[in-house]
């Protein structure tokens, strides 16, 4: 049986680890071929061997989507290889530094933003461009649960997820009749190296993090990579401007 994503060629941002690597593998299991992008090359180098190594195609390019070349060369290198972009997982992020509102610092809040809002609406632009020009696609963008509720003391972070559904939403309208649709993910608590650099892998912190979740457990990074698949797959062929949520229930409390 065919995947869901069979003949596509797929981009993925942030492919070096976490979600973005799970998302990747997961993207490559349902017959996409796939980009895979990060400015940490060892671990986006090691995305790209896995996934051929599982019998899938993946070609990685650095890239710092804060950039607009390189979010224009990401694009370019998937059509020079594969002939074409028909999906893209906008993945690529940072948590910043945690801080209140007033003293959060000038640095951590222009970094954050160029990576979580800027990067993804430049990386967007781009493929925008050749998915319009191709005659359509479908793009995901990656929000959070902290893109519909606010947290304390991560105001450049919840800034700019709120930010990515609003881009959505907007790039959703703009272009609905020309065949491109464009959805976001918004993660609960996922099992990742940011988790695990908030907790600091404390039992107790840890313990209430998954206190969070309805589910009662944390998220595992393919579980977003499914709902990134699926979006991007005719399966969802009826959705666009939707945020949704991956998160074991905590937006419903």
């Amino acid at each position: 049986m065919e995947g869901m994503l069979a003949g596509k060629v797929a981009l993925v941002t942030g492919a070096a680890a976490g979600i973005g690597r799970a998302s990747a593998l997961v993207f490559a299991r349902e017959g996409a071929r796939l980009v895979v992008s990060d400015v940490d090359e060892r671990g986006g180098r090691e995305t790209a061997e896995q996934i051929v190594a599982a019998g899938g195609e993946a070609l990685f390019v650095r890239a710092d989507v804060s950039r607009d070349d390189d979010c224009v060369a990401l694009v370019r290198a998937a059509v020079e290889r594969f002939g074409r972009l028909d999906c893209a997982f906008n993945n690529a992020g940072i948590e910043g530094r945690l801080a209140s509102t007033t003293e959060c610092e000038d640095e951590n809040w222009r970094r954050t933003i160029a990576v979580n809002l800027t990067g993804t609406w430049l990386c967007m632009r781009a493929e925008l461009r050749q998915m319009l020009a191709q005659g359509g696609g479908a793009i995901v963008n990656m929000s959070s649960v902290a893109g519909l509720v606010g947290f304390a003391d991560l105001p450049a972070y919840v800034a700019s997820k709120h930010g990515v559904i609003g881009l959505t939403r907007t790039a959703a309208l703009e272009y609905a009749k020309q065949n491109v649709r464009i959805n976001a993910v918004c993660p609960g608590v996922i099992r990742t190296a940011m988790i695990d650099r908030v907790t600091g892998r404390e039992p107790a912190r840890e313990r209430a993090f998954v206190a969070m979740e309805p589910l009662g457990r944390m998220g595992e990074p393919s579980e977003v990579g499914e709902a990134a698949a699926w979006l991007c797959s005719p399966r969802a062929s009826f959705v666009t401007g939707h945020a949704l949520a991956v998160d074991g229930g905590f937006v419903a409390g």
